[in-house]
């Protein structure tokens, strides 16, 4: 069952700019925190925070190999919010099917038109 605190947790962690910039970086590949920080004019502690929230939600995972921390893309993280942006899509296409069968004209009265 899909876990709506989880749900709240990417979007709140991806409502902010800088760590979309971050997660749209880490989508080509893996990266150092020092990598991550050299485009913004933030502090190391600022970056760390950011990525710590991308990490409490999910959406990355970090490893330390001797000084340096590396961070990289969570493909389950991602995957939780498309499930559930996919579910909300076809919970509307289907209302949207049913609106077209009721605004339609009936198939009987087309089926006579064409026989006169």
């Amino acid at each position: 069952m899909l876990n709506y605190s989880d749900i709240d947790d990417i979007l709140k962690a991806l409502v902010e700019p800088t760590r979309r910039q971050i997660v749209e970086r880490l989508s080509r590949g893996p990266a150092s925190v020092s990598e991550l920080a050299h485009p913004f004019d933030m502090s190391l502690a600022a970056i760390v925070q950011h990525l710590q929230v991308l990490e409490e939600s999910g959406l990355i995972r970090s490893e330390k190999i001797g000084r340096v921390r590396t961070c990289r893309i969570e493909p389950s993280g991602l995957d939780r919010i498309a499930g559930w942006v996919a579910e909300r899509r076809s919970l509307m296409e289907r209302r949207f099917d049913r609106l077209g069968e009721m605004l339609s004209p009936p198939a009987v009265n087309n089926q006579q038109e064409e026989k006169e």
